[in-house]
């Protein structure tokens, strides 16, 4: 019995960290007052790039580096054409979300049949051979771990850096940190830009590792529900990687009910990973003044440097 829930614990951090991974990118996005609804074409574009880069080169770590660099160059693309020429950053991410999916399918024609080389077991020395705790908390990717130290690396850039200061107030008035001299665009460029390398880092590790093969859509909406998460989280980067093992969690107990002889209908475990993002967004939007309280000013918002 106990060893059930040390699995259901394992797979949820492992679920989590897709999730994590592209929100943090998201939210240093949003910080700086971009919106990107492309998340998931993104990340779809660099499950592709990293489970192709993989199956040819045998190597994982180039397969990472592979959906890093198409996620950043979409995002470069969606960059230029919101900051520099001011285009619907809502209607321009949607589009780029709807580019991914195709441009994806197109390209991963090819690969449906494709086996990754076989995956290397990482286990914590020591701590790995831990009953119950081992199985659940050390004997993972160390793209999970990962992710928790990303999570308090942005914290303390963020909170604790003049850069993060002045990345957080770009997203606040981008008029006054213009007028104090700081290159507004530029800086909006280079954070849209780490967040589609992020979102991408979580394409790859989804087709290379999470689930190593190539199905045409297989982020499967993950991309929006990361975006979710960044609201549910009141733009925290904790609160993200909590909010990211609480759905990863709510996607793995439909496994764990039916593996543990519930019956439960497939159906419904299709969708309980999307209805809980919508329930816990329509809790949260009974407080709207908590949510203007945390959220950036400007997100969303054109910045014209002249007016």
């Amino acid at each position: 019995m106990f060893d059930s829930y040390a699995l259901l614990l394992g797979s949820t951090l492992s679920a989590g960290t897709v999730l994590a991974i592209a929100a943090l990118g998201l939210l240093i996005n949003e910080k700086a007052g971009i919106v990107n609804l492309g998340a998931e074409g993104m990340m779809l574009c660099a499950a592709i790039a990293g489970f192709a880069t993989v199956v040819t080169t045998h190597n994982p770590w180039l397969g990472f580096l592979a959906g890093m660099a198409a996620g950043a160059l979409l995002a470069a693309f969606f960059g230029v054409l919101v900051i520099w020429l001011n285009t619907n950053q809502y209607a321009t991410g949607l589009a780029l979300s709807l580019f991914g999916v195709g441009f994806s399918a197109f390209v991963g024609i090819n690969f449906v049949q494709a086996r990754l080389p076989e995956s290397v077991s990482y286990a914590v020395p020591v701590l790995g051979d831990i009953p119950l705790v081992g199985p659940a908390l050390f004997r993972h990717h160390p793209m999970v771990y990962f992710a928790v130290v990303l999570t308090f690396g942005l914290i303390w850039f963020l909170y604790r850096t003049r850069a993060g200061l002045v990345l957080r107030s770009v997203g606040e008035s981008p008029e006054s940190a213009h007028a104090l001299g700081y290159p507004v665009r530029r800086i909006r460029f280079m954070a849209v830009i780490a967040g589609g390398a992020l979102c991408g880092l979580a394409g790859a590790y989804l087709s290379t590792v999470y689930t190593p093969l190539w199905v045409e859509g297989m982020v499967a909406g993950r991309g929006w529900i990361a975006l979710a998460l960044t609201t549910f989280a009141t733009w925290r980067p904790i609160r993200v990687l909590l909010g990211a093992y609480l759905f990863g969690g709510v996607s793995m107990l439909g496994f764990h009910l039916q593996s543990s002889g519930v019956d439960v209908p497939p159906q419904f475990l299709s969708m309980l990973q999307y209805i809980a993002p919508i329930v816990v967004l329509a809790l949260i939007s009974r407080n709207p003044a908590f949510i203007r309280i945390n959220m950036p000013a400007s997100i969303g918002k054109p910045f014209y440097p002249g007016s």
